[in-house]
């Protein structure tokens, strides 16, 4: 029996059982089928439901509900879009791409009302997001972020600055010299957002099967080992998964994403460095960052820096890697000196998945009935919000605001055959670090970086 509690520090502390749901019984014919139960399937699943009662609605999932990056990620529910904005706004208009982002932004808010309103135990705190500037090279790159933001039309109630002065009395981060701030943005316990959801939809009256891996999609079929799950539309959204199945071997790329958790942390640490609005932070280093403050007073912090591996491959022993729980603590204490000796308790990952332009989709196809949502690079916990209420409205056949959004149908060319997929996606891991390394050393900024992200389409 596979020990799920073991898989993230979220997982491990939700309450009750991590039994799975029983298996697809047999073949079995319904109008929707979703593979994988993570947000965007049980989003998919809570909204048509909602929309229409009697739609048959079965979600196939190959372990249990919040395996996957669900029950993994930082904690973070933001409103960043991975994407060209440009490239958007040539394809589908200006005030396209804004609508995108608007949407986005009520998203976290959508998702505080579900929660509220289901109640579920998610532990969401409506804090904002912090983007800090570490060093002179960050400051100047945080200002070009906010006049960014203006030239879209976005004023200070979507994103403004803060002094350092301003930001100490949110969070005091060693040497940290100001940040930009937005209110759009949550801290939540994601395992507990998944696990909760999925009780929800399954009071709906949705059939979740679990232990039921999916082994082929074509159109209105999804085929498992147990049998055939005929459908009118079949939803993918399996994410980091992908390219496990037979013909979407190059449609993403799988990029691990690692992360540590402390113990709980006493009082004195708290009082010393404020942080008690629990606003989620990074920087604006190349290779990221992300922390969060947890309800019992740990601090989860996560990043970058594992390798891609051969042919896109999926393991658990790739989950944890010793430098990188190394360098995340090390970090936890240049930003916290109080931090001390502070035990690390936890230490797990995921991967994320990215597609070749970095531009995540949703869409649906049908005249074969295959729609799909995913290639979040990281930033799903609320976009996967979007896209199950996106493909409510595609599956249903209404026209709306958000089936006319820039990502909807937006399909990404394929990625590089190996080992041209390898070398470059880990040429640019290690670009990405080393522009971090340059900008520090020399305290300019670091056109490497400009280089790698026009190289993979970023």
């Amino acid at each position: 029996m596979t020990d799920y509690r073991a898989r993230s520090m979220w997982l491990d502390g939700v309450p009750g059982e991590l039994a799975p749901r029983p298996s697809l019984p047999g073949p079995i014919d319904v109008d929707v089928a979703i593979v994988g139960a993570g947000f965007t399937g049980l989003w998919t699943a809570y909204y048509l439901k909602l929309a229409d009662p009697h739609l048959r609605i079965a979600v196939l999932e190959r372990e249990i509900a919040g395996f996957g990056a669900s029950g993994r990620n930082g904690g973070w529910c933001h409103t960043t879009f991975p994407g060209s904005r440009e490239l958007a706004a040539r394809t589908h208009g200006r005030q396209a791409v804004v609508d995108q982002q608007r949407a986005l932004h009520h998203t976290v808010y959508e998702i505080a009302r579900v929660v509220d309103d289901e109640g579920i135990d998610a532990r969401f705190h409506l804090g904002g997001q912090l983007d800090l500037a570490l060093t002179p090279v960050q400051l100047l790159r945080m200002h070009e972020a906010v006049e960014y933001e203006r030239e879209w039309g976005f004023g200070e109630e979507d994103y403004r600055v803060l002094g350092a002065a301003d930001l100490r009395e949110r969070v005091r981060v060693a040497g940290c010299l100001g940040a930009g701030y937005t209110p759009h943005g949550a801290a939540v316990d994601p395992a507990r957002l998944a696990r909760g959801l999925a009780d929800v939809v399954e009071k709906l009256g949705v059939s979740i099967y679990e232990h039921t891996p999916v082994t082929r999609i074509e159109p209105h079929v999804a085929s498992t080992v147990f049998g055939d799950v005929r459908a009118d539309v079949v939803v993918r959204a399996t994410e980091a998964f992908t390219p496990e199945l037979p013909g979407y071997e190059r449609t993403l790329v799988p990029i691990y994403s690692l992360m540590i958790g402390t113990e709980p942390l006493p009082d004195s640490f708290w009082k010393e460095i404020g942080w008690t609005g629990q606003e989620v932070f990074g920087d604006f280093r190349f290779l990221i960052f992300y922390a969060m403050h947890t309800d019992d007073g740990r601090i989860a912090i996560g990043g970058r820096g594992a390798p891609y591996h051969f042919g896109s491959r999926l393991s658990e022993q790739f989950e944890r890697d010793p430098a990188v729980r190394d360098h995340l603590h090390a970090l936890l204490g240049e930003l916290f000196p109080a931090i001390g000796d502070a035990k690390v308790t936890h230490h797990w990952g995921g991967a994320i998945a990215a597609p070749r332009d970095w531009y995540t989709s949703v869409g649906l196809d049908r005249d074969s009935g295959m729609a799909w949502a995913g290639a979040y690079v990281g930033d799903g916990v609320s976009t996967t919000n979007l896209a199950g209420r996106t493909l409510r409205d595609l599956i249903l056949g209404q026209q709306t605001e958000l089936t006319v959004l820039p990502w909807v149908n937006h399909h990404s060319k394929a990625w590089e055959p190996e080992p041209l997929r390898w070398i470059g996606v880990n040429a640019a891991l290690k670009a990405m670090g080393s522009a971090d390394d340059v900008e520090v050393r020399t305290g300019r900024p670091s056109k490497r970086a400009t280089y790698v992200k026009k190289l993979i389409g970023a």
